[in-house]
């Protein structure tokens, strides 16, 4: 197993822009239907802005009518990490990227088949590659 990238505070808050930094290491939010992916529809691959792992293929995106980009699979299973999120007076499923902690959004039971299941995941945590 790879080790975690690691940075300290001033140098995450150096690379990445405000909301980068917002969403992916204070567990923000960004406003639904704001993001530069939620309407997104090439092909390629979804990698964490933070770390440059990839972890959603565009073969799996899908409007969920959210306002976030949904996807009903992650590039492996190995790319996430799972947390139980209690904020905001309920009970959710955090998802974060394995290779960084960086805060991705949530994982939602009322996705479309074959999963079951809805990755709501902020614009601001992602970099999209397109297919060559």
């Amino acid at each position: 197993m790879n080790e975690k990238v690691s940075k300290s505070e001033a140098r995450w808050r150096a690379e990445l822009t405000p909301e980068q930094y917002r969403v992916t290491r204070e567990a923000g939010t960004e406003r639904a239907f704001t993001g530069c992916f939620h309407d997104h529809k090439g092909a390629g691959v979804y990698h964490c802005i933070c770390c440059d792992a990839p972890l959603f293929s565009s073969d799996h995106k899908y409007d969920s009518g959210s306002g976030w980009p949904s996807y009903w699979q992650p590039v492996s299973e190995s790319a996430l990490e799972r947390h139980e999120d209690r904020s905001l007076f309920m009970t959710r499923v955090e998802v974060r990227c394995a290779g960084c902690d960086a805060h991705l959004g949530h994982v939602f039971e009322d996705g479309p088949p074959p999963t079951g299941l809805r990755y709501c995941i902020n614009s601001a945590a992602l970099r999209f590659q397109g297919a060559e």
